[in-house]
């Protein structure tokens, strides 16, 4: 029965990826882009990689999903028919050969390692010293520590990079609304974020506590978080805030800051990012915390945009 079903995803995810590619309309091939990363995360379950299929799901098909449809609905405004043109043979051949190879190269790299290599028989042992069971938030939040703090400021660092985008005369205003015009798109999209936005809080919440002995975390949590946001926004439940309130800064500095802030206190018990003996749950904890906080506004907000000038109400629900 599992060959079966591991025999049939594997086909519906080779599906939803060719239709995605290939068919014309941009709105179906967001949409099976959408079912696409569901499917994968439903492959890494099955595989038992939990954190990487919780990361997929929010990700690739929540938050990146949502970006299509915004994009989808700005070109619409501007006139773009959003119809993919003729595309030569040897193009489509040239991105053939280059993904089989990509491919083969792949396969054959992790074939290539034995299960005895793996890292898990050097942190095992570590673990019970930070009083969590969760090895991949162990790793990430204490082994490699130093990578997980430059990733929360490279995050903030392209929002601002973005933020950069905006001409003189947007700033500091409000991102583009990513409220769908079309009337039905948005009655769906306001009962949905209204109802879905105060989940998206309560599960990302609980993946963050949870992520300490379970598969969970601040940037699972994040983007759940962000899907949220942005969904309730294109409902119109929301509104998207100007870049220069205080509270919204604060939220996006908070989690870089106090990790930052935790590593710095750890010099006194032995280094930086070392937390002090019987604190290091409570520490890994309160930066999860914040950090699913700044990574759920950072995402958003990346999503929507930089400032604009005039913010008109895209046109979301032309045919494309």
């Amino acid at each position: 029965m599992s060959g079966a079903f591991d025999l049939i995803l594997c086909l519906m995810i080779l599906g939803t990826a060719g239709i995605a590619l290939f068919v014309r309309d941009a709105l179906a091939a967001i949409a099976f882009f959408i079912a696409f990363g569901n499917l994968m995360g439903l492959a890494w379950l099955s595989l038992g990689a939990v954190n990487v299929a919780l990361a997929e799901i929010a990700i690739g098909a929540g938050v990146t999903g949502i970006l299509l449809i915004l994009a989808r609905a700005r070109l619409l405004a501007l006139g773009d028919p959003v119809h993919s043109g003729d595309t030569p043979t040897w193009l489509w051949l040239g991105a053939f050969a280059a993904c089989t190879s990509f491919s083969v190269l792949l396969a054959a790299t992790v074939l290539s390692i034995t299960p005895e290599s793996g890292l898990d028989r050097v942190v095992a042992p570590l673990m019970p010293g930070l009083g969590i069971e969760n090895r991949v938030t162990g790793v990430l939040l204490a082994f490699r520590a130093y990578d997980t703090l430059l990733e929360s400021f490279v995050l903030l660092g392209a929002l601002v990079a973005v933020w950069s985008l905006a001409p003189a005369r947007a700033w500091p205003g409000r991102p583009a609304e990513p409220r769908m015009a079309d009337g039905q798109m948005h009655q769906v999209a306001g009962a949905s974020g209204r109802v879905l936005l105060p989940v998206a809080l309560v599960m990302a919440a609980y993946l963050v506590w949870a992520g300490s002995d379970l598969p969970g975390g601040a940037f699972q949590a994040g983007t759940v978080l962000a899907g949220g946001l942005m969904l309730a926004a294109m409902g119109g439940a929301i509104g998207l805030p100007r870049s220069d309130r205080p509270l919204l800064r604060a939220a996006l500095v908070l989690g870089p800051l106090v990790f930052l802030a935790i590593g710095l206190g750890g010099i006194a018990a032995g280094g930086f990012l070392i937390y002090p003996k019987g604190l290091a749950k409570a520490l890994i904890v309160t930066i999860e915390y914040t950090l699913f906080l700044s990574i759920g506004v950072t995402l958003a907000l990346l999503v929507a945009g930089p400032p604009v000038a005039d913010s008109p109400v895209p046109d979301a629900g032309g045919n494309g």
